[in-house]
């Protein structure tokens, strides 16, 4: 499967599609959430590739360790490394651009075999790039960027997500489907990533095409959420009372901090506003999903599995041959199957075998 996967449409597509009305939206919303809440149980990835590339020491660039999805696909690496016999050193770029900018220094200074950028946007980081490039150090990224696989423009080899923009529509979808086709929407993003731009301008196209109203469109940092959820919850309790049915985040993190909110205005874990992610499937989410606290829906992403592929990625890189093709599988979790697919350990780790597949591989 040799293909690239871009995420930003043109103008004008995105103007025939909010155009065009579906002509039963609440079966076609349901559809989508069925599809992608099932078990994940077929191994759909890379069955062929180049033996370990022995001996590597290789660097993970982690946006902020603190972020359950980073944090995730942090620790995938480190199993996958282990099995296939490398070293790896990571780094906490802790949640500010200052903070990435050294981590990327201390990375090329530690001179890798390969560099791993986990959870932010590579043209950030341009000149870092520049020397990685100049230095002949392949770079793999998770969530770097809107397109999926090489990146010419940013140096990357491959750069590793689910398909985003499903993950986004099948957010969207459930909140639909769960207001009964009148959705009043609050969206919640983060401007400083591209890829985070891209899920929310699809999450409001896909309620406005299905027929719901998207209230406010909130452009918030992710890295700041702590100090900045429990009161702009408040505030948009204040301003929109019970029309405020549904939240859409492109992340888990939003929903961390705004519970004591919710409960101080009387909320149960289960009123509305509906608390609906659409990525990545942190532990904290599972949590509140199967406690019924302020959240009943995160569109999950197989971190774990992500970190494999990764791995599996840069060996490819080493041993000179194309990126895998690959595109992880994503998985709506709810309270109805959240015992499946890792769920107990508050993950989505598809029981795919995955792991033995890669091994496989690597001969190992």
């Amino acid at each position: 499967m040799k293909r690239r996967v871009f995420l930003q449409a043109t103008t004008g597509l995105l103007m025939l599609c909010a155009s065009q009305a579906y002509a039963d939206p609440m079966a076609d919303a349901k559809a989508v959430v069925d599809k992608y809440a099932t078990p994940v149980t077929k191994w759909d990835g890379p069955t062929t590739g180049p033996k370990a590339q022995a001996g590597k020491t290789i660097v993970v660039l982690a946006g902020d360790l603190k972020n359950g999805g980073i944090l995730g696909v942090s620790n995938g690496v480190e199993e996958a490394a282990k099995a296939i016999g490398w070293q790896v050193k990571v780094l906490d770029g802790a949640g500010s651009i200052g903070g990435r900018t050294a981590a990327f220094g201390q990375a090329i200074a530690l001179q890798p075999a390969g560099i791993i950028i986990d959870g932010f946007d590579a043209v950030e980081q341009a000149p870092a790039l520049e020397q990685a490039k100049a230095a002949k150090i392949p770079l793999v990224a998770w969530h770097a960027g809107p397109v999926i696989g090489p990146d010419d423009k940013s140096g990357l080899f491959a750069n590793v997500s689910t398909d985003a923009m499903e993950v986004s529509k099948a957010a969207a979808d459930w909140a639909f489907a769960d207001a009964k086709g009148k959705p009043g929407v609050i969206i919640f993003t983060d401007s400083t990533y591209a890829i985070a731009i891209a899920k929310a301008d699809k999450m409001k196209q896909e309620i406005e095409r299905l027929g719901g109203k998207v209230l406010e469109y909130v452009d918030t940092p992710i890295a700041e959420t702590s100090q900045r959820m429990p009161q702009l919850t408040t505030s948009l309790l204040q301003k929109y009372g019970d029309s405020w049915t549904h939240s859409l985040a492109i992340n888990d993190l939003y929903f961390d901090f705004m519970g004591p909110s919710l409960a101080s205005a009387g909320k149960s874990g289960t009123d509305a506003p509906i608390n609906v992610a659409a990525g990545d499937g942190s532990q904290s989410a599972y949590e509140r999903i199967r406690a019924g606290q302020f959240q009943k829906v995160t569109v999950a992403e197989p971190l774990n599995l992500q970190g494999w592929q990764l791995v599996d990625e840069l060996n490819r890189a080493f041993a000179g041959e194309k990126w895998s093709g690959y595109l992880s599988p994503l998985h709506v979790v709810t309270a109805d199957n959240i015992q499946s697919d890792g769920g107990p350990k508050n993950t989505f780790d598809p029981d795919n075998g995955y792991k033995d597949q890669y091994k496989k591989i690597w001969g190992k």
